[in-house]
Order: C-alpha cells, then sequence, then structure tokens
C-alpha cells in the first residue's frame, strides 16, 4: 500500500510539475530570441507573442487578431478621408476571376501566373472551366469600366476597394511580409489624358509616403521602379521602398501604376473625345489608367522597424490603444479609490479623443501587466499608486524608451497629448538615422560587392540597361539572394557630367538604389 501511495505521489508530483511548466510556458513575458542576435526567430516570437497574429494548418495563410486589425482600421481611417478628397469612391468586386477575363492580357497574367490559385472542384464534381481567384483586380473590374464609360462626362472614374486577395507565393512565406492571402486597398481609376494619370499616380505616392513616415514612423523612399521590376502589363511603376537594417534587405512597402492605355486597349475602355464630339462623326479615344495599392505588408514593416527585445513598439498614430492605465495597489491601500482614478483618468483621455483602456483585471499583479503591454508595444502607460492619489497626479513611461514622468491630473490631457506626438516624432526620428546611417554610395563594382556584403542599402549610378541589371542579378546569386534595383528616387541626386555605371562602365543616366529585398 505503501508503495501505491508513493508511486500516486510521484504521478501526481510530475503532473503538477508539467502543469507548472505549461503554465509558465503560456504566461511567459520575456522573448526567447534577440533581435539583433536572431531576427528570423525574433520576429515570429514578437508578432506572436504580442497576440497579433495567430498560426494556421495551411502555409503561409495566418489569423490576424484583434490587435492586428486595431492598427490596420488606424491606416483606414487616415487613407480613406484622404481619398475621398480626390472623389475615389467604395465599391468591392468578386472573389472569382473568369479564365477569360484572366487571360485578356496576356502581360499582365504571365507576370501573376506562377501566384494564381484556381478552384477546379465544386463539391465532387469537376468545374468545367477553372475559376481564378483574384490575386489583384484589373482583370475582375475593367470589364464594368468598359460598361461605365461611354463618354468624356464619365470620366474620370474612380473606384477603391478594401479586399483580400491570394498569391500562392511558392518562396519562404513571412506573415505580414509575403503571405499567401493578405488584405489591401486597391485603388483602380481611368482619366482622359495621361497627364491626369500621371498627377494622380504621385498624389497616392505621397500619401503612401504620409502612411509610413506620419503614422508608422517609418522612413521610406519615394522612387520609379525599373522596367524590370514594374508592374506586368502597366506603362511604369512608382513605389515607397522601406529598409531593414538589421536584414540589409529592402522592402517594397506600397506601389501606384501608372497603367498606359494597354488594358484599355484589351478590355474596350473607349470614350469619346470632348474635342471631337461636335463634329459630325464622333472619334473614340481610349482612357488611361491607373491602379494603386498598399497591404498589411505595412504592419510587419513597422514590426520589424521599431520593435525591439521586449516586444513590439508601436508608433501613437498606428496604435490601437495609445494608453493604458494600470492601477498599482499596495498592501493595505483603498484598493477601490485606485480603480476608480483610473477609470476616471481612461475618461479623461478618451472624451478628449485619446485611445486609453484601463487594466482593471485582479488576477495579475502590476509588474506582470507591465511587462504584458509592453509587449504589445503600447505607446504610454500611466501608473496609479496611493501617493499618486494623495498627490493628485499620475505617472506616466513611455513605451520607447522607457522614461518616467510625473503629471499633475490638472494637465492630464495637455501633458498626454504632447508626450504621444514626442514618442511619435521620436520614433521616426530614431528609424531614419539608423537607416541612414545604412546608406553607401558606390561608384565601382568592388565598392558594389563590398557595401553587398555588408547588408547596405547602395545608392549608385546606373546606366538604366535592362540587360545589365539581369546580368548583377546574375553575378550576385548568393546563398541569401540576389542583388536587384529598388527604386530609382524620383528627387535624384546630382548626377556629375561623365559619371559612369558601377556595373557596365557605360555612361550613366541616373542614380538608382540596390539591395536585396522581401
Amino acid at each position: 500500500m505503501a508503495v501505491q501511495q508513493l508511486l500516486l505521489m510521484s504521478l501526481l508530483a510530475f503532473m503538477g510539475s508539467s502543469i507548472n511548466q505549461e503554465i509558465k510556458k503560456v504566461t511567459r513575458l520575456s522573448l526567447a530570441n534577440s533581435k539583433d542576435s536572431n531576427f528570423g526567430e525574433w520576429y515570429s516570437e514578437v508578432i506572436t507573442t504580442s497576440e497579433m497574429i495567430g498560426y494556421y494548418d495551411i502555409s503561409g495563410c495566418y489569423t490576424l487578431l484583434p490587435w492586428t486589425m486595431g492598427i490596420w482600421k488606424r491606416m483606414q481611417n487616415f487613407f480613406d478621408p484622404e481619398i475621398e478628397k480626390m472623389d475615389v469612391e467604395p465599391c468591392n468586386f468578386p472573389l472569382f476571376v473568369s479564365k477569360d477575363a484572366l487571360q485578356k492580357e496576356k502581360d499582365h497574367i504571365n507576370g501573376f501566373a506562377p501566384e494564381v490559385a484556381w478552384v477546379t472542384r465544386s463539391g465532387d464534381s469537376d468545374l468545367e472551366v477553372p475559376i481564378a481567384i483574384r490575386p489583384t483586380s484589373e482583370t475582375v473590374m475593367y470589364p464594368h469600366f468598359s460598361k461605365k464609360i461611354r463618354g468624356h462626362r464619365d470620366l474620370p472614374l474612380k473606384l477603391n476597394q478594401w479586399v483580400n486577395v491570394v498569391r500562392w507565393e511558392f518562396s519562404s512565406p513571412t506573415p505580414f511580409i509575403r503571405s499567401r492571402e493578405f488584405l489591401w486597398q486597391e485603388g483602380h481609376t481611368a482619366f482622359a489624358t495621361k497627364q491626369e494619370a500621371d498627377t494622380e499616380v504621385l498624389e497616392i505616392l505621397e500619401l503612401y509616403r504620409r502612411l509610413y513616415e506620419e503614422y508608422l514612423a517609418v522612413p521610406v523612399v519615394k522612387g520609379k521602379k525599373s522596367e524590370m521590376e514594374k508592374f506586368a502589363g502597366g506603362l511604369y511603376t512608382t513605389s515607397v521602398e522601406a529598409f531593414i537594417p538589421n536584414t540589409g534587405r529592402g522592402v517594397q512597402g506600397a506601389t501606384a501604376h501608372c497603367l498606359g492605355q494597354n488594358f484599355a486597349k484589351m478590355f474596350d475602355i473607349n470614350f469619346e473625345d470632348e474635342k471631337r464630339e461636335k463634329t459630325e462623326k464622333a472619334e473614340k479615344a481610349m482612357v488611361w489608367q491607373n491602379s494603386w495599392a498598399y497591404s498589411t505588408r505595412t504592419i510587419g514593416v513597422m514590426v520589424m522597424i521599431h520593435g525591439d527585445d521586449k516586444g513590439l513598439v508601436l508608433p501613437p498614430k498606428g496604435a490601437k490603444v495609445q494608453v493604458i492605465v494600470v492601477p498599482v495597489p499596495y498592501k493595505d491601500a483603498d484598493v477601490e479609490n485606485i480603480l476608480n482614478a483610473c477609470s476616471a483618468t481612461v475618461k479623461t483621455l478618451c472624451d478628449s479623443g485619446i485611445l486609453a483602456k484601463a487594466d482593471l483585471r485582479d488576477n495579475y499583479s502590476p509588474g506582470w501587466k507591465y511587462c504584458h503591454w509592453e509587449m504589445k508595444g503600447v505607446p504610454l502607460r500611466v501608473e496609479i499608486e496611493p501617493k499618486d492619489l494623495a498627490n493628485n497626479q499620475v505617472r506616466a513611461v513611455r513605451g520607447d524608451n522607457g522614461a518616467k514622468v510625473d503629471i499633475p491630473m490638472t494637465d492630464l490631457v495637455n501633458t498626454v497629448k504632447g508626450m504621444l506626438d514626442t514618442i511619435q516624432q521620436s520614433m521616426f526620428n530614431v528609424a531614419k538615422q539608423k537607416r541612414d546611417a545604412c546608406i553607401q554610395v558606390t561608384k565601382t563594382w568592388d565598392e558594389f560587392i563590398e557595401a553587398l556584403g555588408q547588408k547596405k542599402l547602395i545608392l549608385a549610378p546606373w546606366c538604366d540597361e535592362e540587360e545589365v541589371e539581369k546580368e548583377v542579378k546574375r553575378k550576385t546569386k548568393w546563398e541569401t539572394g540576389s542583388a536587384k534595383t529598388l527604386c530609382s528616387p524620383l528627387d535624384q541626386p546630382e548626377l556629375a557630367e561623365g559619371t559612369l555605371c558601377f556595373a557596365s562602365g557605360k555612361p550613366a543616366k541616373k542614380w538608382t538604389y540596390w539591395g536585396r529585398s522581401y
């Protein structure tokens, strides 16, 4: 009997130990990986531990949790009013694309062919004609454009939709950065003249810059893509490009494409030209089109740039919660008054337009809550303890650098707003300093290779020839991937007469950013 009791006690002890280990595993708040020493594992750990995403049983697909969707909504709240000022109207087009429509524009489908997912069965039956799931929506929307546009009075036509798309990535998927399904806004517009289309491209590109720099505190370069890297079927592509110093890789942050008249030709999108309408025989003219988009990739870029070894670090303008209020009751403290003060503080902040929340859970210690909200990247933490009640104040702690300050309740709103503005600007300044420190100007092939090995963002004079770009990609095809053009900045540095291309030795035509990319 004693042996049985001993065995039972040993079993219970083992089970208790296992349970405790599981609890510790679930509630562990510190990161196991460092951003500097193991970036990939650090990134995966941060986005899961901070409750941004959940992994799914289909590779490359992820569950976007409320913390992520709150950030996405903040970006929508900025972008929608801005494009409404440009008379862009909301719409929603089908997820599915007919095979005929998708294959109507040859260059376009060839550019997306490897990534297109097809529906081939319905229940137990094979479909007579496979149906594609949209990788983008030009071929879904442009039959409507053809029906809608008849005369010059139907122009410009400007539509935007917030939807999901599917691109069946075969390279290693990275949550937010490269996934098989993602969210984006997708603008499609048509104009009577190329000048109007060109103007809109630059206006949208500036909105994308503002989104990254003013809301996500991420520095970007506005530029034009090379012919090799432009959108399939388009006339030219512009983009905002970000750079991740820890990995030495560029990220195409958002794109605005001038499609020219190629799709208009394929989909018969014509209009009666106003100048010719009064003649006996009105002649048709083809529209000029644009498409432009940014996706949930923006969120991944923000995490990579600002996150640290404590977790996320969110810029105030992009955060779902800007201020978290935490009660700190000591032993024998008047807990009820402290909780009431926390609730009142949240109300005061919310009434002034600040996104504030109180963590009043009684099953976690204040220290645990500090770590929890640090992990989730809340920009500002407000603590209230007994001495704060006595002094009619709160203590505020910055999420970006840990700086602390005591704030009188009489000046709460103004001080908190000022701190949030300071955090926003400081995060951008720090990110820009780190990015700029990685920029390397190179004028020779040897300098280029050395900078590439040092994970630099390379700015080099280029002859703008596609064959030269292909040769650079071929000669730099290392284990870490080939170097390629990222963009030619719209704000071009002075190109001295006689400057030669770093790769070909031919006369250079422009400065171009090069590097490896996601």
